[in-house]
């Protein structure tokens, strides 16, 4: 731990990004004007409801710890911090928009003229779960990754689609836009789901089982300088230069590269399935409610036409 907390030789910019910070703090405003203020401006505007200002609110600040607060740093200097970026903002935050942001707001968006063609491929989720699962296996590549890391607007750029592709990726199964009979049965919703963790057990498994450091930016001195100078303000890195430095994980930890290597693709495919597991429960549930509203009406409706029938029976007798 006394490691890990020299991270402060990196200053009070680099750790806790007040760029982002007012990034997420803009988000967060305007969320609030658009839903407090302006929703009746919108086809079906209604009052925001409390619950989802709340899980709005806890995805902006898991936003902002993931992007703006150390752990940012940090997973420039240990993978296993960098996979826990990416398991919290792509398999955890991006589902919880569906619930954060109100169906109306959803509806005006989807249905803007470039974003309607994006999301017209959510009409085929098999695509849509091909998408995100290649790109971020292609992302984890260590030619990809080690070149990503050491450009700054690709880095983000690449970033961004990723979460794009992750928000197409769980809108079959989460969106509240399409109408009730167009969206996937519970069943169907569950099978997906299992099938987004299928397919990213491959790429957690490369790395989990790898026996060697796969990516310089994490092993190699002079490529880890190179991507921390994306993220550290200039001037701060030179008291690094010229040590000999082995790896980020060597120099700020016990650990060696191979283990925080393997601790990252642990990291991944345990909080994948424990947010899998939550997704698969709310989902089971959710259908089984449905099914016995349905049964309910169904029910209600005959038990109906049986009263009125007899009515028209003892009328007619």
């Amino acid at each position: 731990m006394e490691n890990i907390l020299s991270i402060s030789i990196f200053g009070f910019i680099a750790n806790w990004s007040p760029y982002f910070f007012i990034f997420t703090v803009f988000l967060t405003v305007l969320y609030f004007l658009i839903t407090k203020k302006w929703y009746r401006n919108f086809e079906d505007g209604r009052p925001l409801r409390t619950k989802e200002g709340v899980v709005f609110i806890t995805s902006m600040v898991l936003l902002y710890a993931m992007y703006g607060a150390p752990v940012d740093i940090l997973s420039h200097i240990l993978f296993s911090f960098h996979m826990l970026q990416m398991a919290v903002v792509f398999l955890l935050i991006a589902p919880l928009m569906f619930y954060a942001i109100p169906g109306y707001v959803w509806k005006y968006f989807v249905n803007l003229p470039v974003i309607k063609q994006v999301f017209s491929i959510t009409r085929k989720p098999l695509i849509t779960l091909i998408l995100f699962n290649g790109v971020f296996s292609v992302y984890h590549l260590p030619v990809v990754l080690d070149f990503l890391k050491q450009s700054g607007p690709l880095h983000s750029a690449f970033n961004a689609l990723l979460f794009l592709l992750a928000i197409l990726m769980f809108y079959p199964v989460f969106n509240k836009v399409e109408p009730k009979e167009n969206h996937m049965g519970g069943l169907f919703k569950m099978l997906y789901v299992f099938s987004i963790g299928a397919l990213l057990t491959p790429a957690c498994g490369l790395i989990i089982f790898a026996g060697t450091p796969l990516y310089e930016t994490y092993t190699d001195g002079d490529a880890w300088l190179s991507a921390m100078e994306l993220c550290v303000p200039s001037g701060v890195l030179d008291g690094l230069k010229g040590q000999g430095l082995i790896s980020g994980p060597e120099y700020f930890t016990n650990t060696t590269p191979v283990m925080d290597q393997q601790t990252g693709g642990i990291i991944m495919k345990v909080l994948q399935e424990v947010f899998f597991g939550f997704m698969l429960g709310f989902i089971f549930f959710s259908w089984f409610r449905d099914e016995r509203k349905d049964e309910e009406e169904t029910t209600r409706r005959s038990l109906e036409n049986a009263r009125i029938q007899k009515e028209l029976f003892n009328q007619y007798r």
